[in-house]
């Protein structure tokens, strides 16, 4: 019996057959099996039944950093669209991991809420943004998370606090500890002028229009930046800027986004960005940290 058919059996939530490509914001990847889980419950019983059959899983948000190959994926990926809940109780929201962060972001600006314009460009779900720690503009989901509801390789639903999720740049404990799986976030933010708000918001979507290349897909920033260092700039100086390998191409506009010009393959977006790395460790002994996770 198929996998697809004993996941259906389960009944536990919707399950496809998929082409990665559309569900990653660099569309690329092949094929692979998809479950949704209905609610927690579920959640248990499909990871239960993963574990006991030695299947490989991955939990996907908005695939919005995430590089797989083209020659598929042969496990089987799990998302949390039904963990959508919202509960706004004036400064303090609960949301569900599957909700989208930006979408969540647009709607407290715009109720005058402060501390999340950071989030208002990262097109993450809330459990992914957690996860990765992301953030914009010297701020990140550390300053804004005060605790989240997870779910325990043992299968309790415990809260994890914001000292213990190990908040620093781009990493959290659930990148440390991925068998913990976020289910939901309780997030607090200040009131403030909402004019104010907007004004950033606008100003900062404006300049993200003029540099970064938003009409391709991409994933954002590839490489953190070395201290003191931007890694636009090292690549610039390699001579890499509108360097391409098949499909896969350094931006133009910026040259630490690696843009998708419309048939790259994952494998070429990796060896792009394995290539890059070794050339800047060669000229300039710096070791560039890679912001986007590579799914074998």
């Amino acid at each position: 019996m198929s996998i697809l058919k004993k996941l259906k059996d389960l009944k536990c939530g919707k399950v496809e057959t998929i082409k990665l490509k559309d569900y990653t914001t660099y569309r690329v990847g092949g094929m692979t099996t998809l479950i949704s889980p209905k609610n927690t419950e579920c959640l248990i019983t499909i990871l239960k039944f993963l574990r006991a059959n030695e299947i490989k899983y991955k939990i996907l948000g908005n695939g919005s950093n995430l590089i797989f190959n083209n020659s598929g994926y042969d496990g089987v990926v799990i998302k949390l669209d039904e963990f959508n809940s919202l509960d706004i109780k004036g400064n303090v929201i609960k949301v569900g991991a599957g909700y989208s962060l930006m979408k969540l972001a647009l709607k407290m600006c715009r109720s005058g809420y402060t501390g999340i314009e950071f989030a208002t460009g990262i097109p993450g779900t809330i459990g992914g943004a957690v996860y990765m720690n992301a953030g914009a503009y010297k701020s990140d989901m550390g300053y804004i998370v005060r605790s989240i509801k997870v779910l325990t390789p043992d299968y309790e639903i415990k809260t994890l606090y914001n000292k213990e999720l190990d908040f620093h740049y781009r990493t959290s404990f659930l990148q440390k500890n991925p068998e913990y799986i976020c289910l939901e976030a309780t997030i607090v933010l200040r009131k403030g002028d909402k004019d104010l708000i907007m004004e950033i918001v606008n100003e900062r979507k404006e300049r993200r229009i003029e540099t970064q290349p938003l009409e391709y897909p991409s994933a954002g920033s590839v490489f953190r930046n070395p201290e003191g260092d931007f890694a636009g700039r090292l690549i610039e100086e390699i001579g890499y800027k509108g360097y391409s390998i098949g499909g896969a191409k350094v931006s133009e506009k910026h040259a630490n986004f690696i843009i998708n010009t419309g048939d790259a393959t994952g494998e070429e977006i990796k060896e792009l960005i394995e290539e890059i790395r070794k050339k800047i460790k060669d000229k300039y002994d710096i070791e560039l940290k890679v912001e986007q996770e590579f799914v074998e």
